[in-house]
């Protein structure tokens, strides 16, 4: 137990405190389901477990309310798992340490998993509470939605009987979302042509670190920099030296911007300082630009060990030229609802070996059209470079209902509860709702959540405040809808 098991509300934070505990990696979601599934015995509630491994458990209402509409209450199980390579931590074994920075949690060179851990915990503290008003409620944990919502997509809408449902995976304050993007991601394969390496050649390992990534749904307008675009145009700069790469690998997770990127190149000996030079040049013009958001980026230039083997200098250019190439960021604003992005790009990730290159980039938009414009400009792009690319099934976004009665009834609760009228906008990010707003046609949903920023980095953290807000507002909606 840590301090966070003393913060308010109590029930909510104690819940997230045993979370810490729990490893909750995507597709290793075995033990936070077990813990789910053990709160859920303790408290002699039904509960159903679907073939994909989302759980589903059922809450009566209380007193003369077990009448009402079924409502369904929803979280992600899962976690993006990002740490500062300095930090020695395994998240398949250690609990994620706390600390608290005024107002914030964060924690102590990881991911906090507060996205959407906190959704999780509140619908734990929910289960938990017997004194609460409200209608009969399921509690919907899906899996996997970090890395593709696969959790959403096959789940037993069957097992659902609730037609109204409140998503908990929303990151701002005051603030009412009722629509998101869809998305798809693409796969870049490139044969590379390794040749034998020789004893005039000398080992070079670079280091490009410092940035501060984040989410590329909910971050990607903030312009900060792609660790891999990045180190890929500084080395690009250099390209009349006649340098090699033998390794090149960054970014952990389609949906997080890449904060750090690594390559290994072996360069004739005479040239080891004008390649070094060369790229330090470089590395101070994108310093310079990136000043603003990026200011701690750094670029490290060590000698290495020898190597067998690199990439000839063809193969070289042509990685490098690909992945500068490929569009990152935003691309397009949205026409209808201000200062929402329609249209945009992750270069995710990059792991390489001695004979390919794998790129991964994840595509988002609220325009289907353009969210296929974009992915065939992706695949155009790697087609040229003569890469194999495979695109993977997109998911569906999530279309505003603004006549929603679930909508109406969360509006006037936040009035009362909170004093404010909430903000009613859609969200560049992927939520789960489309998914299941397709799978169960009529779905009456929203999503709303405590003040979470820079998810999916390790300067994830939460506002202590608006997690009392943001459980007050669900518990006093249950009880509006009883």
């Amino acid at each position: 137990m840590t301090f966070v098991a003393a913060l308010k509300p109590v029930p909510l934070w104690q819940h997230f405190d045993d979370i810490l505990t729990v490893p909750r990696a995507s597709k290793d979601e075995e033990q936070i389901r077990t813990h789910v599934l053990g709160v859920a015995n303790k408290l002699g509630l039904k509960h159903q477990t679907d073939v994909a491994g989302n759980v589903i458990v059922q809450k009566p209402g209380t007193g003369e309310h077990d009448n009402a509409p079924p409502t369904i209450l929803q979280s992600h199980l899962d976690m993006v798992q990002e740490k500062n390579t300095d930090v020695g931590f395994d998240f398949s074994t250690d609990a994620i340490v706390p600390k608290r920075e005024g107002e914030y949690i964060t924690a102590t060179g990881t991911t906090l998993g507060s996205d959407n851990g906190i959704g999780v915990a509140a619908m734990l503290a929910v289960m938990s509470e017997f004194n609460l008003t409200h209608g009969p409620l399921e509690f919907l944990f899906t899996i996997d939605e970090e890395t593709g919502l696969t959790g959403a997509a096959q789940v037993d809408a069957t097992l659902l009987h609730g037609r109204q449902l409140i998503n908990l995976d929303s990151e701002e304050e005051n603030i009412l979302y009722v629509g998101c993007a869809g998305g798809g991601d693409s796969h870049l394969t490139l044969n590379m042509t390794s040749t034998p390496t020789s004893s005039e050649e000398h080992t070079l390992a670079l280091s490009f670190t410092g940035l501060k990534g984040g989410h590329s749904g909910c971050d990607i307008h903030l312009q900060r920099g792609n660790a891999l675009c990045l180190l890929g145009r500084i080395l690009l700069s250099a390209h009349n030296i006649s340098f090699r790469i033998a390794s090149l690998h960054g970014g952990s997770a389609h949906n997080a911007i890449p904060r750090e990127a690594f390559a290994t190149v072996v360069v004739e000996a005479s040239d080891r300082d004008t390649l070094a030079n060369a790229l330090n040049e470089e590395l101070s013009v994108v310093q310079s630009q990136y000043q603003s958001v990026d200011p701690h980026m750094a670029l490290a230039i060590n000698d290495a060990e020898p190597l067998a083997s690199a990439w000839d200098h063809e193969s070289t250019l042509t990685a490098l030229r690909l992945l500068t190439t490929l569009p990152h960021g935003v691309d397009a604003m949205s026409y209808e609802i201000p200062d929402l992005v329609e249209t945009s790009n992750n270069v995710a990730t990059a792991k390489s070996d001695n004979n390919t290159l794998v790129i991964t980039t994840s595509s988002r938009s609220s325009v289907d059209a353009s969210l296929e414009a974009m992915r065939r400009r992706i695949n155009a792009g790697g087609t040229l470079a003569g890469a194999h690319v495979e695109e993977f099934s997109a998911y569906p976004g999530w279309k505003p209902n603004l006549e929603s009665h679930l909508l109406e009834v969360v509006q006037a609760t936040h009035l009362n509860e909170l004093g404010t009228e909430p903000e009613v906008k859609a969200i560049h990010a992927g939520l789960e709702c489309g998914i299941i707003g397709k799978k169960v046609p009529g779905m009456d949903m929203i999503s709303f959540g405590p003040i979470i920023e820079f998810p999916h980095s390790p300067d994830e953290r939460v506002h202590i405040g608006s997690v009392e807000r943001f459980y007050r507002l669900l518990t006093a909606t249950l009880k509006a809808l009883a």
